[in-house]
């Protein structure tokens, strides 16, 4: 049996990953910090087959202690702090875990599993954030980054250290450059959850309006269960590369916002939406699109679910979601 490793096993992707790689028959661990950490009995319930081991993205020591005990074959580093927005205030605890983590999850692999001894694969969860200011449209693997959030930047140097590590110590390890990806199991205070949550408690009569920051901003969006797939085939190469997983397609937040007041049977959403400058970033990425030619040319990998029914999918998920909270 095969066995995988997942840091960020509570968060969307990783919750995903695990149940994708389950059906593939793969042995999961999850590494999960914290001696009672809520989200371990939750994880449990959803993801009974889930082995929760102990470790953090801040202690090389306890990444080293769970991969000996895991003995995986391969590594998906998901772990991270991902919401864009909070890296602005905690700037250093984002620099410290979305950045430096990369490297102790690195230097773990060098020291358990290198490319002599137990080989371990390494996936390293890179993101479209790091383009920010983009230098050319769209992005592809070779566009210049320039990243404009605490978050944007830590991903740059995960991006890079992992190339580092490939490239001076042979270790296979690679970064998938994941464009925006959505998904029922997508957490609140995500711009798409939160509008797709806010419209169906809108539709439900338990709130009134929803408050957002720019309007303005056009993203490439996805759905998350086809992007872990991604993740999976990039470790199944007989070479570690990079590549750009996207739709290659761009929305803005207008029409997220129009497909997701019709689906919830509300109309037009321009009555029910307010906006607040507290919501506005410090620097703002306006535009990304993503041109996945690499991906799909050499992994074989496509989206298999386009943006309306993505955001149809969000919406009926939290109209079923809120309508049973409410019983």
């Amino acid at each position: 049996m095969r066995k995988a490793f997942i840091t960020g096993i509570t968060g969307q992707d990783g919750r995903h990953l695990a149940e994708f790689l389950h059906g593939k028959g793969y042995k999961v661990f999850g590494m999960m910090k914290g001696q009672h950490n809520p989200r371990a009995e939750l994880l449990r319930d959803e993801f009974p087959y889930v082995e929760i081991v102990p470790g953090d993205l801040t202690d090389l020591t306890s990444i080293v202690t769970a991969l000996e005990y895991a003995q995986p074959d391969e590594f998906y580093n998901l772990g991270s702090i991902s919401f864009v927005a909070m890296s602005f205030n905690q700037a250093e605890l984002t620099g410290n875990v979305t950045g430096l983590g990369v490297l102790r999850a690195l230097e773990a692999v060098r020291m358990v599993g290198g490319a002599a001894n137990n080989p371990i694969r390494f996936y390293q969860a890179s993101s479209s954030e790091m383009f920010g200011k983009v230098r050319e449209t769209p992005q592809t693997e070779k566009t210049p980054f320039h990243p404009r959030s605490p978050y944007g930047v830590a991903k740059v140097y995960g991006h890079d250290i992992t190339i580092n590590y490939r490239e001076s110590y042979g270790l296979y390890a690679c970064s998938g450059i994941l464009f925006n990806h959505e998904g029922p199991r997508r957490g609140l205070e995500f711009v798409t959850r939160k509008i797709t949550n806010t419209a169906a408690r809108i539709k439900l009569g338990i709130d009134s309006e929803l408050v957002l920051g720019n309007l303005d901003a056009k993203r490439d969006w996805g759905y998350a269960g086809d992007y872990v797939k991604a993740m999976w085939m990039m470790l199944q190469q007989d070479e570690p590369d990079d590549y750009v997983i996207a739709t290659g397609e761009t929305h803005s937040i207008d029409e997220f916002l129009t497909l997701a007041f019709t689906n919830a049977g509300l109309g037009d959403w321009k009555p029910y939406v307010r906006q607040d400058p507290k919501y506005f970033r410090p620097a703002e990425v306006d535009l990304l699109i993503g041109d996945p030619t690499k991906a799909r040319e050499k992994l074989g990998w496509t989206r298999e679910v386009n943006f309306p029914q993505l955001v149809e999918m969000m919406v009926a998920h939290d109209l079923a979601y809120e309508s049973a909270r409410v019983k």
